[in-house]
């Protein structure tokens, strides 16, 4: 409300209906019309009167709508990372069709959109993608096995919402931008490089054929790279703090962890499989995000999970914009259904389910997602009714985490009743 009375834009847009009523009646005085919905973005998108559309939502939801404006031939300033992850390839094809710029927001590709200033012919032998590594670089696994939300939200260097906070934390974020690179910067997966600067000082670094390389240097602060898709290709004076090298002394590397953060490591397999994968990887990451903020599962279990949806989800080697819209339900959500081992297990009793869930189980159910036994306490000791549910895992062990990290498991060896 405080924003649409500032800058008095001439349409809002809410995810949800009942939001977007509850603001519209708050801003009943004014002359901004507020919708919802997929639809209502593609409207915002549209508006003959803007000349740079700012793709900023948060998910795949944003995906219809940068389409659209890429049809409108408006200049495309991309921040959400799921458009290029999901349809790198329909993206491409169309923005090159109409010839729309795609100029990137975020500040690890801004920063080699900036190094690659001036190189026009000469080839690019490297992308460097720099991470701060988040707030569990130096944590060992036994550490990783017991961190909480609260934990995963306190970025060391950076200030961003709760979705990308989260993927800093385990490496999905940086994953993302690996395929997001491939797609911007026309580069292959064997030449993109990820490397862990604490300092997040470096934000990315181009390396040429020659052996010469290329670094952005900066504070922090995502106003800069927002700042330069709006301004591009001039530079406009600002008051961002200034780099200051008396202060700034140490500077440090470091190859990231890919046993630690397994994110990572998928997200690199989903780029070299290709297809409709990257999509999958995203659905899976939505899904067990919204899982980990509610504490429904643990930090470790969310790669686990993500790696079983990998492989027992349809893959598509060529796919269109319906395989890619299938993934979602009405509100921009993932369906989930990538993630059935195959067995019918919707309609079944409590006693019945008992047979196929065990205590290292990740299940979803009532659109929540849980380990065997806490699924076990909600579903089979208390009466609580099952509308949907599906087994992420139903015959191996999918994370110990989940089971030293559960305060109701009263030991390594016992198991609930659900017999």
């Amino acid at each position: 409300e405080a924003q649409c009375r500032k800058f008095r834009p001439r349409l809002a847009v809410m995810t949800e209906e009942a939001a977007a009523k509850e603001l519209a009646i708050r801003l009943q005085d004014t002359s901004v019309k507020v919708l919802a919905g997929t639809d209502a973005l593609v409207d915002a998108a549209v508006i003959p009167e803007a000349e740079t559309v700012v793709t900023a939502v948060v998910g795949m939801v944003g995906l219809k709508a940068t389409l659209a404006a890429i049809r409108e031939k408006k200049r495309i300033a991309l921040a959400n990372k799921e458009t290029l992850v999901v349809a790198g390839e329909l993206i491409n094809e169309l923005a090159q069709q109409y010839r729309t710029p795609i100029l990137p927001v975020d500040s690890e590709h801004s920063a080699v959109f900036q190094c690659l200033a001036g190189e026009v012919g000469n080839p690019i032998e490297k992308v460097i993608l720099t991470a701060s590594g988040g707030p569990f670089r130096t944590y060992t696994m036994e550490q990783l096995q017991t961190v909480t939300k609260t934990q995963a939200l306190r970025h060391p260097n950076w200030e961003m919402g709760a979705k990308i906070t989260i993927d800093s934390a385990s490496m999905m974020n940086k994953g993302f931008e690996v395929i997001e690179a491939k797609w911007l910067f026309g580069v292959q997966p064997g030449q993109i490089e990820v490397v862990v600067h604490p300092q997040s000082v470096i934000h990315s670094m181009v390396q040429f054929e020659d052996g010469a390389v290329k670094a952005q240097l900066g504070m922090p602060d995502m106003r800069l790279p927002i700042q330069y898709a709006f301004s591009y290709p001039d530079r406009v004076c600002s008051s961002f703090d200034r780099l200051d090298f008396a202060k700034c002394t140490s500077l440090t590397f470091e190859q990231p962890d890919t046993k630690r953060f397994r994110n990572l490591s998928l997200a690199y397999e989903a780029m070299f499989r290709g297809g409709n994968m990257p999509c999958i990887v995203n659905a899976a990451n939505e899904m067990v995000v919204t899982a980990f903020l509610r504490d429904e599962i643990g930090f470790l279990a969310m790669s686990d999970v993500i790696e079983q949806t990998m492989g027992r989800a349809s893959f598509v080697q060529v796919p269109t914009y319906d395989d890619y819209v299938a993934m979602k339900n009405d509100k921009g959500e993932p369906k989930y259904k990538i993630v059935s081992d195959g067995s019918s297990t919707a309609n079944m009793s409590a006693k019945e389910l008992g047979k196929y869930v065990r205590p290292y189980s990740i299940v979803k159910a009532n659109n929540a997602v849980f380990d065997g036994y806490t699924f076990a306490k909600a579903y089979y000791l208390y009466p609580v009714p099952i509308r949907q549910m599906e087994l992420l895992s139903p015959d191996r062990s999918v994370n110990n985490s989940v089971l030293y990290q559960n305060p109701y498991w009263p030991s390594k060896t016992s198991e609930p009743a659900i017999e």
